[in-house]
């Protein structure tokens, strides 16, 4: 089984710095390791304009010098990317928490909810990878159709009910507490 590493980019100056879509290709691309003139190669690009990118990420923390080989009477430096996945902080983009934690059918109640399971997950999950561990985490995913907006909050009422009870059984005030977060909302349209 392969890990897959994940970088969350809660900085906005990281978060732009990995936006344009060279610096995108060349992140995907320094999954494994490559020198600016292997790159510059691969991609058909002037190896200076290549260098800069490369400095631009490598300063932002994203991409890292992994070996320094002698080639031709120069040294050369092989890099590559920090994680093999970034996670944008929702928060960076403007998202504002909180400011619906009171109605539960709000659509910004449930973003504000996402972004908290987004940032949080993602640097238990870094962390746990420096630490050479497995965070431990489920998800409960199901569709649901229903006949008549009111339904919505009748299901609703019921699965906090059916949560609660389930709750009530496995709650131990000594364990760990996990955060349950329970969503719905429309699927998409599929042609």
């Amino acid at each position: 089984m392969t890990v897959t590493t994940r970088d969350l980019l809660d900085e906005p100056d990281r978060v732009r710095q990995a936006l344009s879509p060279l610096r995108r290709q060349l992140l995907a691309r320094l999954r494994t390791p490559a020198s600016a003139s292997e790159l510059a190669t691969e991609l058909q690009l002037p190896r200076q304009r290549l260098g800069y990118h490369l400095r631009q990420l490598e300063e932002s923390g994203l991409i890292e010098l992994v070996e320094e080989r002698r080639r031709r009477g120069f040294v050369e430096r092989v890099l590559q990317a920090t994680a093999d996945a970034f996670v944008v902080d929702p928060g960076v983009l403007g998202i504002h928490e909180g400011q619906h934690a009171g109605d539960v059918h709000a659509a910004e109640h449930l973003l504000d909810a996402a972004t908290r399971t987004v940032r949080d997950v993602a640097r238990m999950q870094a962390g746990a990878e420096r630490e050479g561990k497995r965070l431990l985490t489920f998800t409960v995913e199901t569709e649901v159709r229903f006949d008549a907006p009111g339904d919505v909050h009748r299901f609703t009422e019921a699965l906090a009910g059916a949560v609660a009870d389930v709750v009530a059984k496995f709650d131990s005030p000594s364990g760990r507490p996990y955060r349950l977060i329970g969503a719905g909302h429309p699927a998409p349209r599929t042609e």
